[in-house]
């Protein structure tokens, strides 16, 4: 039988290659910028031509390459910034692993003009799919010109699978900020369709925040800075009243590189809590100095996903620093009580202050069976028969299963009756409700619980392509941020088809004359600004799943508030609803809803 294993050729290699490092046009931009600013360039061009699509071009004035550096520089692992793997761990460029510029000539038409400062004349280089067309010499200004045209040219399936222009712009854009936020030093000009996006000059970090967001931003940052034998922070963090439904303004950095950890995210917004409002987001430009040898960015083809020696203690460092700065501008928590306790009193000095009496039953013994019952009674949050609790759960062990997961499942046959029978609920903190089932303890976050009813029920309703419409008695003039002024146009006929009733009044403004019958009126821009910033987030597509979007965002815009009181009866009918639900252990966007601590675990507690 003939061998059939067999070495790919080097073109088949770099398209597989680029599958990793090329995802879109951003990622073009990426490389090639990174590479500029390896070079030592402190004046960046970046030209975009149709989301990236018809051509990318990045001019820079750093030291250039030799024609031979010029043609090996694209080829597969050819870097001069690695000599050996002892060399990854202590690395100080942006790029090092010499896949981009194969990746990209694999991909797309590329030309290069490059050229020294000690040569008289620079060099010419045509690529299209890894093939050269053509080398030569040519004049050309001190530094690297790239043009990369038709990207994904050969491979049909990538380039059909790109995204609409706005989608791929914002990935554009969103590359480059992270480049220009840690590179204020370095003059930047952005250019998309012949209209200039971004023009920056030499400034500081702050100016350089303010000139890439905008100046608004002045008076909502404030300053943090740490300095540890393990680490150095410093940077921008917003003030709480000044946060945002989106997530487009938090930024880490490690040595001046961009990265993502949703793990030290985490330390920032628990800093924040009881400061701001669930669902709402800071804004943070957080800046960490780390010696190189402590971290490893070697780990992601995109380098953005790095690991660090010290985590555990590089989260508490972080908090920290964020809390310390939250005391720097005498910031707290906001007091909050579940009663009114001030009292109208008018006091003159004829007034006769009388000491209030009380009377005292000595005979009273409040653990006598008698009165334990009525104190359970009086109190209103446990059962008369508190015993009932301890006992079994009334669920039919033939329509109930436990997966290897410990989470509930209920069978389809469940759908159509009353899923379980009287058990008993209890409110905790009025956040959570408890009940007992043959598992053990059930415990339910209701705001959660009420997400994932209000989601089904939203998106039944955008399917059926019908709601009913309330009309609003003045119509309202909306004008959307302007983050969200180009999908505006995009999701207007879902938002009409969903019971809103919108209309374009003049430029940028929209009308807004009803609103779907089931979320009344009193709030009608907000619960549509949460919609908007939502469906702005996600990063796919949305056309393909713009229902299940906006019944997310409608379901998270009208579920029942965190802290509020429910009665026996509204606990009961919320979980009746829950485990009817299309998935009762999960919200759409991932948020765990039940957990269940069997009765094994609650006996280990107890031993």
């Amino acid at each position: 039988m003939a061998d059939v294993i067999k070495l790919l050729p080097d073109f088949v290699a770099n398209q597989i290659a680029a599958g990793e490092v090329i995802q879109r046009p951003a990622s073009v931009v990426k490389e090639l910028v990174e590479n500029s600013l390896d070079a030592g360039a402190d004046n960046i061009k970046i030209i975009i031509k149709n989301a990236g699509r018809t051509s990318i071009q990045i001019i820079d004035n750093g030291k250039g390459m030799s024609p031979t550096d010029a043609r090996m520089a694209f080829e597969r692992h050819a870097t001069s910034k690695i000599k050996s793997a002892d060399d990854l761990f202590s690395l100080k460029t942006m790029g090092f692993r010499g896949e981009a510029l194969a990746s990209i000539a694999a991909v797309a038409e590329v030309e290069l003009k490059t050229k020294r400062e000690t040569d008289e004349i620079g060099t010419k280089i045509i690529i299209s799919g890894s093939s050269i067309i053509s080398q030569e010499t040519e004049q050309c200004s001190i530094g690297t010109n790239f043009i990369i045209k038709n990207l994904f040219f050969n491979i049909p399936a990538r380039r059909k699978f790109l995204k609409t222009d706005q989608i791929e712009l914002k990935h554009i854009k969103t590359e480059i900020y992270r480049i220009v936020l840690t590179n204020p030093k370095i003059k930047f000009l952005v250019v998309f369709d012949d209209k200039t996006e971004l023009q920056l000059v030499t400034e500081n970090t702050k100016q350089r925040i303010l000139n890439t967001f905008g100046s608004k931003l002045n008076s909502s940052l404030i300053d943090i800075e740490t300095k540890t034998s393990i680490i150095n922070i410093k940077g921008f963090i917003s003030l709480p009243e000044k946060t945002k439904k989106a997530s487009n303004e938090q930024f880490f950095f490690v040595n001046n590189r961009y990265m993502n950890h949703p793990y030290f995210r985490k330390a920032v917004l628990l800093a924040y809590d009881k400061l701001i409002k669930e669902g709402d987001n800071p804004s943070y430009f957080i800046y960490f100095d780390v010696p190189c040898e402590k971290i490893d960015i070697n780990i992601h083809p995109t380098k953005t996903e790095i690991k660090f020696e010290d985590e555990q203690h590089i989260f508490q460092i972080l908090q920290a620093t964020v809390k310390q700065a939250f005391g720097k501008y005498d910031i707290v928590p906001n007091m909050y009580f579940e009663e009114d306790i001030a009292r109208d009193a008018i006091i003159t000095s004829s007034t006769k202050i009388i000491p209030p009496t009380q009377k005292i039953d000595f005979t009273y013994n409040p653990f006598s069976a008698d009165n334990l019952k009525e104190t359970y009674r009086n109190n209103g949050s446990v059962p008369k028969d508190w015993t009932a609790l301890f006992e079994s759960s009334k669920y039919n062990d033939e329509k109930i299963f436990q997966n290897n997961e410990n989470q509930l499942n209920f069978g389809s046959d469940y759908i159509n009756e009353k899923p379980y029978q009287k058990t008993n609920f209890f409110q905790l903190k009025n956040t959570y409700i408890l009940t007992s089932s043959l598992l053990g303890l059930l415990i339910i976050h209701q705001k959660r619980a009420h997400e994932r009813i209000l989601y089904d029920k939203y998106l039944f309703s955008l399917q059926q392509e019908k709601n009913a419409i309330q009309q609003i008695l003045f119509p309202l003039i909306y004008t959307p941020p302007a983050t969200c002024l180009t999908i505006m146009p995009e999701i207007l006929p879902q938002l009409n088809s969903l019971g809103f009733e919108i209309s374009l009044e003049e430029k940028d403004k929209y009308k807004i004359s009803g609103v779907p019958n089931n979320i009344g009126t009193n709030n009608p821009l907000e619960i549509l600004e949460n919609m908007l910033f939502v469906y702005t987030e996600y990063q796919k597509d949305m056309k393909l799943v713009i229902n299940e979007k906006i019944a997310l965002s409608l379901a998270k815009a009208t579920a029942m508030k965190k802290g509020t009181q429910l009665n026996e009866q509204e606990m009961e009918n919320l979980f009746g609803q829950l485990i009817k639900s299309s998935n009762q252990n999960y919200t759409e966007d991932g948020k765990k809803i039940i957990k269940t601590f069997s009765i094994e675990e609650i006996e280990t507690i107890f031993k």
